[in-house]
């Protein structure tokens, strides 16, 4: 299952809470966006 967060209030939202209405449930926005999980750089011998 997916992950979002709201652009206004920052709250994680699951992508089955999105299904029915695609509203941020605690402010009502409706812009979101997917937050990128962080990657590590390692230097090459």
């Amino acid at each position: 299952m997916a992950q979002y967060k709201c652009f206004k209030c920052e709250k994680a939202i699951s992508s089955k809470v999105l299904e029915k209405r695609f509203v941020c449930p605690n402010c009502g926005s409706k812009i979101f966006y997917k937050p990128r999980t962080q990657t590590v750089k390692l230097k090459a011998n």
